[in-house]
């Protein structure tokens, strides 16, 4: 085990430069484009960008890299290709232009953790089962990387002005690439007992209607995260808050899910995998209603940001060790990948697309209203679930 956590530390370090980056690229990514004089629905064309690669890119990835193997060659491909796009977000000539650009670098970045996930899947489990404990550790390096950035860059870029923001995104973008290259450069073959077992594919996984229902509800229930994810910031600029404090209920948010990271192992086998799933839906549901409706009211923001430690990061370790459990061995690239596309890719541009629309006619506060239906749509989803397999394995 002590090898297996010295394996780890290259893995900790992507996942700290990795969400480094997105703690500072998606919180301000809206008001930048705000600075450069766009309206809400294109803002919320360019955001849904990233989703909208969300929906093919760490498929095809995640294909390569289970019939390759070559999961760390991959992710220093990707990670320069994003490195050297991201040069690009210096001349914002157009919308288009700069839908172009996103899109390469949303491209390469998009499919980078699924790959990772899939790449230390082996590192994180004990005798072929999960280790909440070990993924915690993993997965608190990334929360820590984005509690830094989010904070910083808000103070830094209203110390600064917006202007900055390229200049922040390829140096957080070079980040990644140095904590790439010290991944330990090995190809990820097959299990050696896969040879003598039964060859089971994506599509048999996908049979199973436990799998389908989870996927259902997990799409509804990012669906319902988007208005936090593409909205919040534009939302609490238009309520008077400033960049600092926008940073700063930001980071409250990271640091419950790092609390949570870190004491996960002890807290997780209370409930069963499916009953966190319902728990989690029903607080998603509690928390979008706080922000829709008392969201100028900072300690109530404060209490609904505080709500991310189990709405986000207690759901997302209960998916992985769903889709560990689902898609082992050389699914378990593909499985990371359809989880990302499922979860993060449609849902994204769909609320993205929704959202602008939404909060042009009738206001920022309408896209958590919308988030609040899409968050009961996951509660029915989840409660379904569990009914249907009622003998569920307790969370690791």
């Amino acid at each position: 085990m002590p090898s297996s956590r010295q394996q780890l530390l290259p893995f900790g370090a992507l996942s700290a430069s990795y969400f480094a980056h997105i703690g500072f690229f998606n919180p301000y990514l809206p008001l930048w484009l705000k600075e450069l004089g766009y309206g809400l629905l294109t803002i919320s064309l360019l955001t849904a960008v990233q989703s909208a690669t969300r929906l093919f890119a760490p498929y095809v990835w995640g294909w390569l890299s289970d019939h390759t193997g070559e999961r760390v060659r991959l992710l220093r491909l990707s990670a320069s290709v994003a490195l050297l796009t991201s040069v690009l977000l210096w001349w914002p000539v157009s919308p288009l232009w700069l839908g172009v650009v996103l899109f390469i670098m949303f491209t390469h970045t998009s499919s980078m953790m699924p790959m990772a996930e899939a790449a230390m899947a082996h590192l994180v489990s004990r005798d072929g089962h999960f280790d909440a404990r070990l993924y915690g550790r993993v997965r608190l390096c990334g929360s820590v990387g984005f509690l830094i950035t989010v904070f910083v860059a808000g103070t830094s870029l209203e110390m600064l002005g917006m202007q900055m923001f390229p200049f922040f995104t390829v140096l957080s973008l070079a980040l990644v690439l140095a904590c790439v290259w010290v991944l330990p450069d090995q190809r990820q073959d097959a299990p050696a007992h896969a040879a003598h077992s039964p060859r089971t594919s994506v599509v048999d996984v996908l049979r199973q209607s436990v799998v389908r229902w989870f996927f259902a509800s997990v799409f509804f229930h990012v669906l319902s995260h988007i208005g936090v994810y593409l909205f919040l910031s534009l939302y609490l600029d238009a309520l008077g808050y400033s960049k600092t404090m926008i940073g700063l209920l930001w980071a409250v948010s990271v640091v419950a899910e790092i609390v949570w990271f870190y004491f996960q192992a002890r807290w997780l086998p209370l409930l069963t995998l499916l009953q966190w799933l319902v728990a989690c839906a029903a607080l998603m549901t509690v928390r979008t209603t706080m922000v829709a409706a008392w969201g100028a009211w900072l300690p109530v923001l404060m209490a609904a940001q505080l709500l991310h430690a189990l709405t986000f990061a207690a759901h997302h370790t209960v998916c992985i060790a769903f889709i560990t459990q689902y898609f082992p061995g050389r699914l378990g690239g593909r499985g990371q990948a359809l989880y990302t596309v499922v979860a993060y890719g449609f849902p994204g541009v769909l609320g993205a697309l929704l959202g602008g629309l939404v909060s042009e006619h009738f206001g920022l506060s309408s896209v958590y209203w919308a988030s609040a239906l899409a968050s009961l749509l996951a509660l029915a989803g989840a409660w379904h679930l569990k009914r249907l397999a009622p003998v569920a394995a307790r969370a690791p």
